[in-house]
């Protein structure tokens, strides 16, 4: 998308490069990273800076409205409310997809939202890497707000902490060391002390929870949420002492309804030119004869599960429960990213973290995918080079 810099980085890359890269990447905490690392950033130039951040601007003026909480309270299932919801989310989420406008222009258009912890440490750990093993420019940066690669942990760890001591903050998921995206897990750890723990291994006794601690009892004052509720209702095999839903004495760092209630369920309530046409399937006037340029999602879901991409008006017949999925225009990706075996699309995730006593979340750092495939994800990029998990370096103004 910067043609100087794209040609002096693809010059400079080796695969000696990214294979030492990739190992001290595995070595860093002696945990293999489990998913695919792309062999290189993206650099995001000025003009599609200010246009990326327009676009989340517009999706931050619809979650502000003070009327936001009833216009989404209907996204959480009635068997998943969590109590004591807090006044708004504490992390915002914004996929967006670098794509072409009706001129062929570079445009970023909004994928999803969500309202849902991503990877904010490993985010400045892999920004870092990039540095030190590639031909990164100086006048590039992956943070934003003024934040940097010292500055931006210390601002993490006083958000997930609040006034509470490391040992009694616990980052809870299901089983932990096996999900994808672990390597957060870890640098989180490194960066603010927290420690990940199955939620199988939470003690509760009466409102009080708890969990060992290097073989103590320890109490749990605060939970950094990563547990996924999809994930979650589909481990029967499970055996649980909390079940997330239940009332405890605990403070939530990103509470679980705002799980529901910021995501594709926002989405058709977004009026702007960087959010394609989205319609709740249950509220589409007709079915557009245009079908072959809407993708059909289930507003619930991980991974892009139930995602329809070739929609037929069977498809649209067979869904059961059409208040439950959205209809939304394609977007035209735009393979912009030269490789050396060919052009790769991209999206990025502007992250943002919003604090109890501010107007509006603020935007800390972001994260990228890169893809050959039709759409962004693993399953569609097998045996593929050049894809997976990357960042985006934005040019400074």
């Amino acid at each position: 998308m910067i043609p100087f810099v794209r040609a002096a980085y693809n010059a400079s890359f080796s695969q000696e490069k990214y294979d030492a890269f990739l190992a001290d990447l595995n070595a860093a905490f002696n945990k293999p990273i489990l998913f695919r690392v792309a062999e290189t950033p993206i650099f995001i130039p000025k003009e599609l800076k200010h246009q990326m951040f327009q676009a989340c601007n517009d999706v931050i003026d619809v979650i502000c409205r003070p009327d936001f909480k009833e216009l989404t309270k209907n996204a959480v299932p009635k068997d998943l409310v969590v109590p004591n919801e807090d006044k708004h989310t504490l992390f915002l989420a914004i996929d967006m997809g670098i794509c072409y406008d009706e001129n062929n222009k570079l445009t970023p258009q909004i994928v999803e939202i969500q309202g849902f912890p991503s990877l904010y440490g490993y985010e400045n750990f892999i920004g870092q890497k990039y540095r030190q093993y590639f031909s990164v420019p100086e006048q590039f940066t992956t943070h934003f707000s003024n934040f940097d690669y010292e500055t931006y942990p210390k601002f993490l760890k006083k958000v997930l902490l609040g006034d509470c001591e490391a040992e009694n903050v616990i980052l809870l998921e299901v089983e932990p060391e096996k999900q994808g995206t672990n390597i957060d897990f870890y640098v989180t750890e490194h960066y603010t002390g927290i420690k990940p723990v199955c939620i199988t291994k939470v003690m509760r006794e009466g409102r009080k929870l708890f969990y060992m601690n290097n073989g103590e009892k320890t109490p749990i004052y605060r939970i950094y949420n990563r547990v996924i509720f999809d994930e979650f209702k589909q481990r029967t095999d499970l055996n649980c002492q909390f079940n997330l839903t239940e009332d405890v004495d605990i403070q939530w760092v990103g509470h679980p309804n705002w799980f529901f209630k910021i995501s594709k369920f926002t989405l058709p309530f977004i009026k702007s030119k960087y959010v394609p046409e989205t319609w709740f399937l249950d509220q589409i006037p007709e079915i557009p004869k245009d079908l072959e340029n809407y993708v059909l999602k289930p507003l619930f879901s991980f991974a892009g599960a139930g995602v329809v991409f070739n929609v037929t008006p069977q498809d649209i017949e067979n869904v059961v429960d059409k208040s439950n999925y959205i209809l939304q225009r394609k977007m035209r990706y735009a393979p912009e990213l030269i490789s050396p075996d060919g052009n790769v699309k991209a999206e990025v995730r502007m992250l943002f973290l919003w604090q109890e006593n501010e107007e509006r979340p603020t935007l800390v750092i972001n994260l990228s995918r890169l893809s050959k495939g039709d759409l962004i994800g693993v399953k569609f990029n097998k045996n593929k080079t050049w894809v997976g998990g990357s960042i985006g370096y934005f040019e400074n103004d």
